[in-house]
């Protein structure tokens, strides 16, 4: 006990000595913390989250740190003021990566839509176009299903990508060892899949999934992270089509996104409103759509006459694939409106299924953490210039429906449309801008937010953005009823040039929307015509020789 005694007076002294040494480290640590953080801001532009600080400085003690808290508070109120106004227009601007949602349709032409047809039911999308953005000008550089869908995925043209193979009746997929899909197998990695949309997000943390037609090239299971595909026709069985691509998107949103923590990428491929092949009827939509459009006239375009048809270049028989689908389907007036109803049938059942799955989205408060991307693979003939289908370099057949809605759009922009010429290509650009990830250099397509993420910028982006495009059809070799096209699209003037047949023709697109005045060939060539048609010829190759 005497030990002890003798203890308790020297600890105590050692503790006593001790206390000025511990607040005074104390009062350094505090300071310290609240110089990194005005450093912090200082140097990240203040793009730090206030709340957050505001929060931390009010838990610093006051006799410690109170001059500097109070001023680090007035500055970040100061950004607070200068940034408001940028704020209130600008509906995002966080680097966080936003998960994204592409609805992605077959056979659709882009004015068979509500919004731009009032005959068209489509109410999901007339809203998703005033929550977004509508682009009127958009297209296709290959207008059919598997080249568009591969054109999607690689950012690139069919020349450079050269994925299918359309020497064989039935498509089949070459040279795995040069392009997109080569050396599918996951070991070694070194192949073009790696530089694809969809090997771009999962790769970089995104929770992938894949449901529908997919068509492109092969699958694998480490494709997607996760994936179901199905094509055929509209019903499997019992189960429409459509039913089931809205079905197995829900269950990817509420099972197989994850936990929340990483983002998600979910790519639904309609097969509507796409025919069946072979069948008498083409078009199926499903029994809660029956209703729709009984009481209607559907109208016609005003080239869905045998004239127009007789305007077709003279290689055009009735032989040609787009004339014989056009005897299938709408030859008589009767057949036609039975067509077309069902067609129309089929796109208001996948515009249900859209509002479905963007509801979805509210319910779990994804919606202003979401890109959500509505497109479709290729425009389509309904009987305009005698056709039906798609392949060639028409309006009709190129252009095709284009919504996004991005929490980043700048508000003023929320609602208006867009007349830009924006291509099926910039769509893989734009999400890999969306999701932080750098876009692979062989990648010719443009990010698209420039368009409507600032309105400033979108301002000079409107006024950079591309002029003209190269649109390109291969056609199927020795086959005689799909003929190769090749074309610029202005907005003025296309120049359409069919290389198996050396034949040009040449439209003015203000002053004859729907195509029918061919320039170079019906007896109007002049001395101006003859100066822009030589132009357009030099233009043209050089847009071709950029698209390899």
């Amino acid at each position: 006990s005497r030990t002890f005694i003798h203890q308790v007076p020297t600890a105590m002294a050692e503790s006593n000595e001790a206390q000025p040494r511990m607040l005074w480290r104390r009062r350094f640590a505090y300071i310290t913390i609240v110089f990194l953080i005005v450093l912090y801001a200082v140097v990240s532009n203040f793009l730090i989250n206030k709340q957050m600080l505001k929060e931390f400085l009010d838990n610093v003690p006051n006799d410690y740190s109170q001059p500097v808290a109070d001023a680090l508070r007035d500055l970040v109120s100061s950004v607070d003021e200068e940034t408001s106004t940028d704020e209130e227009n600008n509906n995002g601007s966080s680097d966080k990566k936003l998960n994204i949602l592409l609805l992605y349709a077959d056979d659709w032409r882009f004015d068979s839509v509500g919004y731009l047809n009032p005959e068209v039911h489509t109410p999901a999308l007339n809203r998703l176009a005033t929550e977004g953005m509508l682009f009127t000008e958009n297209a296709v550089t290959t207008s059919i299903c598997w080249i568009s869908r591969a054109c999607l995925a690689t950012g690139q043209h069919y020349a450079r990508h050269q994925t299918i193979d359309l020497s064989s009746p039935v498509p089949f997929h070459k040279y795995w060892d040069e392009t997109l899909f080569a050396k599918l197998d996951p070991v070694p990695f070194h192949n073009h899949w790696n530089e694809t949309l969809f090997a771009k997000l999962k790769d970089n943390g995104y929770v992938t999934g894949m449901v529908g037609k997919w068509q492109p090239g092969p699958m694998r299971p480490w494709m997607f992270s996760h994936m179901n595909r199905y094509g055929g026709f509209h019903y499997q069985g019992e189960n429409h089509i459509t039913d089931m691509n809205e079905r197995d998107a829900l269950d990817f949103l509420r099972n197989k996104r994850g936990n929340g923590d990483e983002p998600f990428a979910l790519f639904v491929n309609f097969f509507a409103p796409h025919h069946k092949d072979g069948s008498k009827e083409q078009y199926f939509p499903q029994k809660t759509t029956e209703h729709l459009y009984n009481d209607k006239n559907i109208t016609f375009g005003p080239t869905c006459t045998e004239e127009a048809w007789e305007k077709m270049p003279p290689f055009f028989t009735d032989t040609n694939d787009g004339r014989v689908r056009w005897r299938d389907r709408f030859n008589e007036p009767s057949k036609a409106q039975m067509m077309i109803k069902n067609y129309f049938r089929l796109i208001s059942g996948v515009d249900m299924a859209c509002g479905k799955i963007i509801e979805e989205l509210e319910k779990q408060n994804l919606i202003d953490d979401t890109l959500i991307v509505f497109t479709t693979d290729n425009g389509y003939y309904l009987g305009e210039h005698g056709l039906a289908d798609k392949w060639y370099a028409h309006q009709e057949s190129i252009k095709v429906p284009l919504i996004i809605k991005d929490p980043r759009m700048n508000k003023d922009l929320i609602g208006t449309r867009n007349d830009k010429l924006t291509l099926s290509i910039d769509l893989a650009p734009t999400m890999l801008q969306a999701a932080g990830i750098d876009i692979p250099d062989r990648m010719q397509g443009t990010d698209m937010s420039q368009l409507y993420q600032f309105k400033e910028s979108g301002a000079n982006a409107n006024e950079a953005w591309r002029r003209s495009f190269y649109y390109e059809y291969p056609g199927i070799i020795n086959n005689r009823h799909h003929i190769p096209v090749q074309a610029l699209v202005q907005k003025d003037f296309k120049y359409i040039y069919w290389p198996g047949k050396d034949y040009e023709e040449l439209f003015h697109l203000p002053t004859d929307h729907y195509e029918e005045r061919d320039l170079a060939w019906n007896g109007t060539m002049n001395e101006t015509i003859a100066v822009i048609l030589e132009d357009l010829r030099d233009t043209f190759k050089k847009a071709q020789e950029a698209a390899f």
